[in-house]
């Protein structure tokens, strides 16, 4: 077995990176972007199992950057992988005096990081971040196991304003070729999807602000995944979760990747499609991808839209903090998973 490793990189010209690794997975994060999970490689297959997007990594402090909204700004640097989205989700919106921009600000900055770990058997590292715009802390432990196929993940928000203040908290796990195909079949414990009351799409098979009983939209079976050359898109937000897990599992390839975290502070999970479907900026028809995005906060408005209309959004007190658990998971199906435990383990079908 290959012990824990971690390592800083370079990724592109200048962005640092760091990539944790054991025997059966590899992970890399941008330092300087977000802390976002790049890579999530299946080591066995050699399959990174997260999207990336065709405009690749932005750099840094190169070129001239001419975006004047946030929404743009946050798309220009989305290179795929995996955000958490903080203190806010979806739209910019005005909050307490200040915009909060486009998917939040934490997905935006330059984190930091120690090694608390690093024995051989077992690899830990802590990240923070500080944000500027808003009075909130964000620190997030990662911790490999030698011989373990789980990425165990603990993160925790602090508000140090002396004022209540309220927020949108979610991960945003994007999933991508060679790994996602139509050979790809969705499984959860979420009992319901509810349709975007919004969003119109160009190959949209739902109803605005519709319910639906998981996996069915009338004859569509939403847990399978169309062909490239089939399009879809569509956001949805999938409900009623008995413990919090799903898992995207290819059937061709032989494996998987499960996801569960903690249902009282996620209730919900963003479902989002892109499937060579959207014309213009920023998809242009080109881009194959998937998430399914655990989430404290429907729908994906923005924080005052979500207190406007459904009241899903947190609020932490003068000092107060919250935490969520989360566990990757890989394995090895044909088939597709019953369950996954809070502490990572399997039922396969």
């Amino acid at each position: 077995m290959m012990a824990c490793t971690v390592s800083e990189i370079i990724l592109g010209k200048t962005l640092r990176a760091l990539t944790l690794e054991n025997d059966l997975l590899s992970t890399t994060l941008l330092l300087d972007k977000g802390a976002d999970i790049y890579r999530l490689v299946y080591k066995p297959k050699a399959v990174d199992v997260l999207w990336k997007s065709p405009w690749g990594l932005k750099e840094a402090a190169r070129g001239f950057d001419t975006a004047v909204d946030s929404m743009t700004a946050w798309l220009e640097a989305y290179a795929g992988g995996w955000q958490v989205l903080f203190p806010n989700g979806g739209f910019a919106n005005t909050y307490k005096g200040v915009e909060l921009g486009y998917h939040g600000e934490a997905s935006m900055k330059v984190w930091d990081y120690e090694l608390l770990v690093d024995s051989g058997s077992a690899l830990e590292v802590k990240l923070r971040l500080r944000l500027s715009r808003s009075p909130y802390s964000i620190e997030r432990w990662l911790r490999l196991e030698d011989g373990s196929p789980i990425l165990q993940i603990r993160e925790r928000v602090t508000n140090h304003a002396g004022e209540a203040m309220d927020c949108m908290w979610s991960h945003h796990p994007a999933f991508g070729a060679p790994f996602l195909s139509e050979h790809c079949v969705i499984d959860t414990d979420a009992r319901s999807l509810l349709s975007d009351d919004q969003y119109e799409g160009a190959a949209n098979p739902l109803v605005k602000g519709k319910a639906y009983t998981w996996p069915l939209a009338g004859d569509l079976n939403l847990s399978t995944i169309p062909a490239p050359d089939q399009p879809r898109d569509l956001l949805a937000y999938l409900k009623g979760f008995e413990s919090g897990w799903y898992s995207i599992t290819n059937r061709s390839l032989g494996f998987g990747v499960g996801f569960t975290w903690d249902v009282d502070v996620f209730p919900y999970a963003w479902f989002w499609q892109e499937l060579n479907s959207s014309p213009g900026f920023p998809f242009y028809r080109c881009s194959y991808v998937i998430a399914i995005e655990p989430a404290s906060s429907i729908p994906g408005h923005g924080l005052s839209a979500v207190m406007a209309k459904t009241g899903t959004h947190l609020t932490l007190q003068p000092g107060e903090s919250r935490e969520v658990e989360m566990k990757v998971v890989f394995y090895e199906s044909r088939a597709g998973l019953e369950h996954i435990d809070e502490a990572g383990g399997l039922r396969l079908k």
